[in-house]
C-alpha cells in the first residue's frame, strides 16, 4: 500500500538532480512508464491535489460569504444611526426653539451615533465599491494588470487599517485602564466612542482581505459595479 506514495518520493527527489524542469519532466514520464506504481501514485497526489483545493476554495469561500454578511449588517445598523441621529436632532430643535426646553444629552448622543455610524459603514462601502474610484488605466476587469492593480489597492488598504487599529487600540486600552470619561454632562466612558476607531477599521481590513479573494476566483461579472467613476 505505501509502494505509490514511495515511488512518487523518490522521483521528487530525483527530479531537482536534473539539469533542468524539461529534463525534469522527461525523466519523470520516463519513469511513470517503467513503473505502473508511479502512475498510481501521480494519480493519487493530483486527488489529493484537488481534494486540498477543494477544501481552500470552500474555506476562502465561506470567508468571503461572512465577511459580505458582516459588512452588510454593519451598514444597515450604520445606516440606522444616522436616521436616529436625524430624529434626536429634530426633537432637539423642536425643545429648543419651540417650548424652549433644550435637552443635555441630544448633542452628545447624536456626536457618538455619527462616529460610530461613519465606522460601522467603511466595510459596507468598500463592499459595494461604493468608494470614489478614479481609473486612468487597467479598465478591463479581465486583465491581469487590472487585477494586480486592485490587488495592490486593498493590500494598501490593509496597511494603513492595520496600522490604525494597532494606534487605536493602544488609545482605546489606555483609556479603559485610565477610566477617561468626556468633558460633558453625561461623562461617557471614552472606550464607547474610542472603540469605534479599531472595530471600524479592522472590519475594513477583513473585508479588504475578501475583496483580494473576489479578485482572483470570482467571475468579474459577479463583482458588483463601481457607482463613482472619474
Amino acid at each position: 500500500g505505501c509502494q505509490p506514495l514511495l515511488a512518487l518520493l523518490i522521483v521528487l527527489l530525483l527530479k531537482p538532480a536534473m539539469p533542468g524542469p524539461q529534463q525534469s519532466l522527461q525523466f519523470a514520464l520516463l519513469q511513470t512508464k517503467r513503473n505502473p506504481n508511479l502512475i498510481a501514485a501521480s494519480n493519487l497526489g493530483a486527488a489529493f491535489l484537488r481534494a486540498e483545493w477543494g477544501n481552500m476554495a470552500s474555506i476562502l469561500n465561506t470567508y468571503v460569504r461572512t465577511m459580505d454578511t458582516v459588512s452588510e449588517i454593519t451598514g444597515k445598523i450604520a445606516a440606522w444611526m444616522f436616521f436616529a441621529t436625524g430624529v434626536i436632532v429634530s426633537f432637539e430643535v423642536f425643545m429648543r426653539y419651540v417650548l424652549n426646553s433644550p435637552t443635555i444629552w441630544v448633542d452628545e448622543i447624536s456626536r457618538i451615533f455619527q462616529v460610530w455610524a461613519a465606522y460601522l459603514a467603511i466595510a459596507y462601502v468598500l463592499k459595494h465599491k461604493a468608494h470614489i474610484i478614479i481609473d486612468i488605466t487597467f479598465r478591463d476587469p479581465n486583465s491581469m494588470g487590472r487585477k494586480g492593480a486592485d490587488t495592490f489597492a486593498m493590500l494598501v488598504i490593509i496597511f494603513f487599517c492595520l496600522i490604525t487599529v494597532k494606534y487605536g487600540l493602544d488609545i482605546w486600552w489606555k483609556s479603559t485602564v485610565s477610566g477617561h470619561t468626556t468633558d460633558s454632562y453625561l461623562a461617557v466612558p471614552k472606550v464607547f466612542i474610542q472603540s469605534a476607531i479599531w472595530i471600524g477599521f479592522g472590519l475594513m481590513a477583513l473585508q479588504s482581505a475578501a475583496e483580494i479573494i473576489k479578485i482572483w476566483t470570482w467571475d468579474p461579472d459577479d463583482l458588483p459595479k463601481q457607482t463613482l467613476v472619474h
